[in-house]
């Protein structure tokens, strides 16, 4: 790991009128547009939606990181995480992130230290805690047959 503090640099153009390109050096061009609930074709990524899908990434990652740290054995994650836009004070913020992880462990695994592993994950996570909103975790842990 690198030493703190850490800078991430990205970019973003458009014209007028169509997509807006996010770029970062070293990493692929990806074209944006707004969502459909803000008039936008619903097709493309959104800030809205790469927000969202940063919330469900970084949880991943880190339980990827405290399950290793653990020696916790497991077999696949997946994580869906709803994002709630809403009008707070005159504004528009994100005020809640649904996050639902399912996390699949052999047959012979503790299922109460992957729920805490996984809760671990989540208040460890560097996106949920730097932003505003209150997060509300779900998990399932389906253990192996």
């Amino acid at each position: 790991m690198h030493d703190f503090p850490h800078h991430y640099v990205v970019s973003a153009e458009s014209n007028q009128q169509g997509e807006v390109t996010v770029k970062s050096d070293g990493l692929e061009t990806i074209p944006t547009m707004p969502p459909a609930e803000f008039g936008g074709p619903g097709d493309l990524w959104s800030p809205e939606t790469l927000l969202v899908a940063s919330v469900a990434n970084c949880l991943i990652l880190t339980f990827r990181a405290v399950a290793r740290a653990n020696r916790f054995e497991w077999n696949s994650i997946s994580c869906e995480v709803e994002g709630v836009l809403d009008r707070v004070e005159r504004s528009m913020r994100f005020t809640e992130y649904h996050v639902r992880v399912t996390l699949h462990v052999p047959g012979d695994s503790d299922v109460e230290k992957a729920e805490r592993l996984v809760q671990r994950s989540e208040h460890g996570c560097l996106i949920t805690q730097s932003l505003n909103g209150d997060t509300h975790l779900t998990t399932e842990v389906v253990v192996a047959a």
